[in-house]
């Protein structure tokens, strides 16, 4: 563990992850400068929430705001990045060229956590699996002697880093990992699972092969005694199988003949051990809807084992789980329709998915800002499944092309097409042609970034104005 005391610290980000990190380095004693390119206003809100450590710490919080400049580095022992700060910022090239270390708050939690620790990570999923592992953690929890806590975070909920000193060594922590995260890291859980690596970030990695390696450094501090969870269904995950240094246990709708793994047989899940069949659970116990759902199940059974919990928990976890917030969310039936909310989409892989989890027919919001992803496969499945397809924000004239594109080939029409400037008249657009039996499906494809602060406030606004028709 690293002493902090008296260690200048420069925390770039003021984002939930950085505010968090800010917030215990500053506690430990460390001299922390917070520094993000907003200003102090539109940072009101986040300057409040750690007033209360004023006259509390060793050394005052500092704010410098506006701008990243490179003087701040005179006065750093290390620089710590919140998970949506690039490593090609110029502040944090110039501190890689003066040898200044870069860390985050997942590589200060894993380095100092007392307790085992599950990490997730994935293209798609990551939020689904970490939450049914973490029901699952905590109906096995009830049923252990003792005090046994299980703490949920990371990439969503809470940063762990903000729950530290309360862990104690026999507690569980399972948290998300992003690939921004993952990138600089250089610690990694006893338990890392790879859910899926399929294109996504690639107006930030560049290149497939780099994504891949930011998601496989979840597996590469790993030792002998850790385990590894790998999804054997898709190309990306299993490539990183000889990569493994510790235990391997897969999840696939098939059995893996080359590892324990969690699949399905028939019409329950079932778990091998390489010797026994575990039955899990019947099929039909699942509520989430779509076979990427079932894979979500099967990847938490999997890293369930891997923690040795027992089948019971595994089971108990997914009991009565209807999923998590802006993901396949059913906000409202009006017009005939059901409509749902999947902003969490943000790739088109994502939507694809979403598409495939319905036999209605489909009016489909796709849109939002590109990340230099390819959008042919997703047209192409649009054109086989989709009645109206409703575009808004600044990809949608990329999409168009590609539907115009996939028409001309297949010499059909496919939907009808309808580009709309935001989302508030995209959603108009589909009141007007929501029918019984329809399901009006928000599943952009695309980041928010054009029109909203995150996802969340997109499903947000989505649920709104849907409440409103």
């Amino acid at each position: 563990m690293t002493d902090w005391r008296d260690r200048r610290v420069v925390m770039v980000g003021a984002a939930r992850q950085g505010l968090a990190l800010a917030r215990h380095l500053a506690t430990l004693g460390s001299a922390v400068i917070i520094n993000d390119r907003r200003t102090a206003s539109e940072l009101a809100p986040a300057m409040a929430a750690l007033s209360d450590l004023e006259g509390r710490t060793n050394y005052p919080l500092e704010w410098v705001l506006g701008d990243h400049p490179l003087e701040l580095l005179e006065r750093a022992d290390v620089l710590c990045l919140s998970g949506g700060v690039p490593l090609d910022l110029s502040l944090v090239k110039a501190a890689q060229a003066r040898g200044i270390p870069l860390t985050n708050d997942s590589q200060i939690f894993l380095e100092s956590a007392p307790c085992r620790v599950i990490g997730i990570t994935g293209s798609a999923g990551k939020t689904t699996t970490t939450t049914l592992v973490g029901r699952m953690a905590l109906a096995g929890a009830e049923q252990t002697p003792g005090d046994q806590r299980v703490w949920v975070g990371g990439n969503i909920g809470d940063p762990l880093i903000a729950h530290l000193e309360q862990m104690r060594k026999d507690d569980l922590a399972v948290m998300e990992l992003s690939s921004f995260q993952l990138e600089l890291m250089t610690k990694s859980p006893q338990v890392a699972a790879v859910l899926n690596v399929t294109p996504n970030h690639l107006d930030r990695h560049k290149t497939m092969a780099a994504y891949l390696a930011a998601k496989a450094r979840i597996l590469d501090f790993q030792g002998a005694g850790d385990v590894a969870v790998l999804g054997c269904d898709d190309p990306g995950a299993w490539s990183l199988a000889d990569q493994v240094r510790g235990g391997l246990v897969a999840f696939g709708m098939q059995r893996s003949d080359r590892a324990p793994s969690a699949f399905v047989e028939g019409d329950r899940l079932v778990y091998s051990d390489g010797n026994q069949l575990l039955e899990l659970m019947p099929r039909s116990e699942i509520l989430l809807r779509g076979e990427h759902n079932l894979l979500n199940v099967l990847a938490a059974c999997a890293i369930a084992a891997a923690a040795r919990l027992p089948a019971h928990a595994m089971r108990a976890g997914v009991a009565g789980f209807r999923g998590v917030a802006h993901r396949l969310e059913f906000v409202r039936h009006w017009g005939g329709a059901d409509w749902i909310n999947d902003s969490i989409a943000t790739a088109p892989e994502r939507s694809m998915a979403a598409i495939r989890a319905y036999q209605e027919r489909l009016i489909l919001l796709a849109g939002g800002r590109d990340k230099d992803l390819p959008w042919d496969d997703f047209a192409r499945l649009v054109h086989q499944r989709v009645d109206h397809l409703i575009l808004f924000g600044e990809a949608a004239e990329k999409i168009k092309r590609a539907m115009e594109s996939v028409s001309s080939s297949e010499k059909a029409a496919g939907p009808s097409l309808t580009v709309c400037d935001g989302l508030r008249q995209a959603v108009q657009q589909a009141a007007r042609l929501a029918r019984p039996g329809y399901v009006v499906l928000l599943s952009p494809g695309g980041t928010s970034f054009d029109e909203f602060r995150d996802f969340e406030e997109r499903g947000e606004c989505f649920r709104q104005l849907v409440h409103q028709l």
